[in-house]
């Protein structure tokens, strides 16, 4: 006997929508990670910092003159650039959709600014001028602590240090630590930060971000251990979403945009780690 059935009658019957779900992505953690500066408007696109040197005190003796010691400071420029991405949506897709398809954009369209700071800041890695590792062994807890002694070594401050790390370069380092490794401390950063840590390795807490690229060769990358003022993030407009008619294209244009820069600091504040992977190649 011939029946209609949901497969003979499918045209007739709407999917039913549901929650909208998003293709994952990594969360931004580099920016809470180093020294932020604010842009004041209409101050220039070019923000300078000023860097005052260490200096010396010394043992004149008694009764004797101290010398005068020049203090001569050096400055970092950073320079803001425009970020942005633009989706087009029609008129048409936004009065049929079941969803509020410019909330989910909107989103969509903010965390790939997100993504960029981080791959911005994160690039600047390869820029310091020590570095551990060659790219040909893996990354272990041992070449953090060699880091962090050549970091001391320039007097650089043990507080607000940060180590940062591709996910198979992460793993690296967890297999090779033992059951005593730290717990994470639930005093950093805020939870965004901590979505990306993996634990302190001599004094420092280490995260893993996949928002950074590799060399060019499969399963090389360049991580670092560094202090905040290592790396300066400049922040004129922090992201702002805006939406556009063209009535003659009957759609709309969503644009985000940042404009911010990024620029390396204090050179002797961080330290490359240049590993190669032992599970991708």
């Amino acid at each position: 006997m011939a029946e209609s059935t949901t497969s003979t009658l499918s045209h007739l019957i709407t999917p039913l929508i549901q929650e909208v779900l998003y293709v994952s992505s990594e969360r931004s953690i580099m920016r809470g990670l180093v020294r932020n500066f604010k842009v004041p408007a209409n101050s220039g696109k070019v923000l300078q910092v000023p860097i005052y040197p260490t200096v010396t005190a010394t043992a004149p003796g008694e009764a004797t003159d101290l010398s005068s010691t020049t203090v001569t400071t050096t400055s970092q420029d950073i320079t803001l650039v425009e970020n942005g991405i633009m989706v087009e949506l029609t008129d048409l897709s936004r009065a049929t959709s079941e969803t509020d398809v410019v909330r989910d954009l909107g989103r969509l369209l903010g965390e790939a600014i997100a993504r960029k700071m981080d791959t911005d800041l994160t690039a600047l890695f390869d820029g310091f001028s020590t570095e551990v590792g060659d790219g040909t062994a893996v990354t272990n807890a041992a070449a953090i602590f060699n880091a962090v002694s050549s970091l001391r070594e320039n007097a650089v401050p043990n507080t607000d240090l940060a180590c940062v790390v591709h996910p198979k370069i992460a793993y690296d380092i967890k297999a090779g630590l033992s059951a005593t490794f730290a717990n994470p401390n639930p005093g950093v950063g805020n939870e965004a930060l901590r979505s990306g840590f993996v634990g302190t390795i001599a004094g420092v807490p280490v995260y893993e971000t996949s928002n950074m690229s590799n060399t060019g060769n499969a399963g090389e990358y360049k991580g670092a251990v560094f202090h905040k003022d290592a790396l300066g993030l400049a922040i004129l407009n922090d992201l702002k979403i805006e939406i556009q008619r063209d009535a003659s294209k009957r759609s709309q244009e969503i644009v985000a945009t940042a404009v911010y820069g990024v620029k390396e600091l204090q050179d002797t504040y961080g330290v490359e780690l240049h590993g190669q992977s032992s599970i991708q190649s």
